[in-house]
């Protein structure tokens, strides 16, 4: 039985499917957090995920030198085989403890690579993968330039931000200094830590979004398979929901995902590439070094039998996982989430006690009334979910997407 420390989590999904994958493949982990009550404010609905580890700890995980010293005297005690975070934010950190504890892991400076999006987008450029026309800038007047040039619409985003947060298409200047502006009133991201201040701008690409779900190991990528999303809330980017196996032609999608993990340096892990299919062919969007959120593992093990968090955890501490699939007897699985129409007090979401009885649904999930709803401009405004799954072919997308739309939220300000 391997002993993993995980720093830091997701409180969403994640939060219980990574600590669930772990102790399903026969293995314990230890918690390390510097603020516990960020996890309990969460409040899960099923017993929180932390009663599963066998040590709760806390220390300063924002100070990556500190904490290197810090878990090597935690690591002389408890003796870890593996270092494991499903939270963007903290995997850098995650990969330089386990480089300098001598545990598995990717090279930190590939993890720091495909996290940043400044990074990934210059190593992809030089490598020769393809992706949208792009320009980097640290300040307006550079950025408003840098626009210019590139030609408007354009899609603006922070090079270190995740869930799609400040992601939005801009269609002139005076939308680009709306955006700019909004940024930088961001000073520090939801773990408190420093953001950096370059921006992003790129051409949109038009298509279809797709994810490629993978796994590496020494050197060799294995495509799991290829989710296709569904987006809302123009000019924003919210995922509104996903269905594996994609239902529309992917042809590329697998080789653009496979080279670039190559080019970022990726290896020993599992990765959740995102891509649209332009006219021009696939396009990367970006590089996450870790399993896809929003239950999209969910999706892939209903379908395959392959538990891409469970397969996270195994390479963590140097076991070789077999990502190959099985017959489960499903062929479709879908998420479809409900989508506040704008910010506010939530009184009900109404329809939703038809969810549990309605035929192919497996999981679903509303927040309760007094949810204050924020506006829907990223992935952090969920109200719920419902995940359907069809026996008999492609079917799921379409039976969630209809579930959701018999839904409609109530707000205390409209019963004023």
């Amino acid at each position: 039985m391997a002993h993993l420390l995980m720093i830091e989590s997701w409180v969403g999904a994640m939060s219980a499917l990574l600590p669930r994958a772990i102790n399903e493949s026969g293995h314990r982990f230890t918690f390390l957090t510097r603020d516990l009550h960020h996890y309990l404010r969460a409040t899960p609905t099923h017993p929180h995920p932390l009663l599963a580890a066998d040590n709760v700890l806390t220390a300063e995980t924002n100070d990556v030198d500190a904490l290197l010293g810090h878990v090597e005297r935690l690591h002389a005690v408890l003796r870890f085989d593996g270092v494991i975070s499903s939270c963007d934010y903290y995997l850098p950190a995650v990969a330089r403890v386990a480089a300098h504890l001598g545990l598995p892991g990717p090279d930190p400076l590939a993890v720091e690579r495909a996290c940043r999006k400044d990074l990934t987008r210059t190593a992809l450029r030089d490598a020769g993968v393809p992706g949208p026309r792009f320009a980097l800038a640290d300040d307006w007047p550079a950025l408003a330039k840098a626009a210019a040039e590139l030609g408007y619409p354009l899609v603006v985003k922070p090079v270190d931000l995740c869930a799609g947060m400040y992601v939005r298409k801009v269609a002139d200047e005076p939308e680009l200094r709306e955006a700019f502006a909004a940024m930088e009133a961001f000073p520090v991201n939801a773990r408190n830590q420093p953001r950096v201040r370059t921006v992003l701008v790129e051409e949109l690409l038009t298509g279809p979004e797709v994810s490629v779900e993978t796994v590496t190991v020494d050197g060799t990528t294995h495509v799991v398979g290829v989710t296709d999303k569904s987006v809302a809330g123009d000019p924003w980017f919210v995922e509104s929901g996903h269905m594996f196996p994609a239902d529309l032609p992917t042809a590329g999608a697998e080789a653009v995902a496979v080279a670039a993990i190559e080019a970022l340096g990726l290896d020993r892990g599992v990765a959740h590439t995102e891509i649209k299919l332009t006219e021009d062919g696939p396009k990367l969007v970006e590089v996450n070094p870790r399993p896809a959120g929003n239950q999209i593992t969910e999706l892939v093990r209903r379908v395959t039998g392959v538990d891409l968090p469970a397969v996270y955890a195994q390479l963590a501490v140097g076991e070789r996982p077999d990502p190959r699939p099985a017959d489960t007897g499903v062929r479709s699985a879908a998420i479809s989430f409900v989508l506040p129409r704008r910010s506010g007090l939530v009184t009900a979401v109404r329809g939703a006690e038809a969810l549990g009885t309605a035929p192919g649904v497996v999981d679903w999930s509303i927040k309760r009334p007094g949810h204050r709803a924020g506006d829907p401009t990223s992935n952090n405004s969920y109200l719920g979910h419902v995940v359907v799954t069809d026996s008999d072919g492609l079917g799921a997308r379409a039976r969630a997407e209809h579930l959701v739309s018999g839904l409609s939220v109530d707000y205390a300000e409209e019963l004023a």
